[in-house]
């Protein structure tokens, strides 16, 4: 295995070694994903990347305790498996994802062409308001963070500027949702917090996320004003 890594070219190694501390830091790598500078789904590097060493991956990770796994269909490379910390997703975020795979399923239900789903966050609000999910409506902040995470799981891609957050702000949803949670796990999911919406507050240890720091969401902010200054030079 380590052979295979050593008479691989000098600038192949690198790329190699950044896609790998990429997926452990986001789980899922697209195949395609949202450009908004062009506002189209592009190729994405990384993806063509795992895919090619594939074989080799597959033996690295296995070492660690962990699955690399390629969901062709979906355009989805991910890692599961016991090596895989568990870490903490807050209550908001849980009920968000809850309702993007609700979502997600019923439009791909409705014969979608595409495996990328369009929704707003009006949507996503109304559909924790009709399920009685949470007693308080969340704060901007709640919801910019929540987005942030989402999007750094490659779960969402929010189109809109995230500063600007309003009912009509456009989301993606990624088919990475699928590899997350399971129909009948939303179901049983969102019956238990129709049961308590008193425990708004409560954190629960769910899923694959962790909380996201004011500090992430500048830096999702600063990164969302350079890809725009990008489009305006190239006009």
């Amino acid at each position: 295995m380590i052979e295979y890594f050593d008479l691989l070219p000098e600038e192949e190694q690198q790329q190699l070694t950044e896609v790998i501390q990429t997926l452990l830091k986001q789980t899922f790598v697209l195949e395609r994903k949202y450009e908004k500078r062009t506002g189209r789904f592009i190729f994405n590097r990384e993806y063509r990347i795992l895919s090619k060493h594939l074989e080799f991956l597959k033996e690295y990770f296995k070492i660690a305790g962990m699955e690399i796994v390629e969901n062709i269909p979906s355009g989805v490379i991910y890692i599961r498996g016991e090596g895989i910390a568990p870490e903490r997703l807050s209550k908001l975020a849980t009920i968000y994802l809850l309702i993007l795979k609700l979502i997600y399923d019923e439009q791909m239900a409705s014969a979608s062409t595409s495996i990328n789903i369009y929704t707003t966050l009006g949507e996503i609000n109304e559909r924790v308001g009709s399920f009685n999910l949470l007693k308080d409506r969340p704060s901007l902040t709640e919801i910019k963070r929540t987005l942030v995470l989402l999007k750094k799981y490659q779960l969402v891609e929010v189109l809109d500027p995230l500063e600007e957050l309003e009912s009509e702000t456009r989301i993606i949803i990624y088919p990475c949702i699928n590899m997350v949670l399971l129909g009948e796990e939303v179901k049983h999911l969102l019956e238990s917090f129709q049961e308590d919406t008193a425990l708004e507050n409560e954190q629960e240890e769910v899923f694959v996320a962790n909380e996201v720091d004011e500090t992430e969401i500048e830096e999702a902010e600063t990164k969302e004003q350079e890809e725009e200054g990008t489009t305006d030079g190239d006009q």
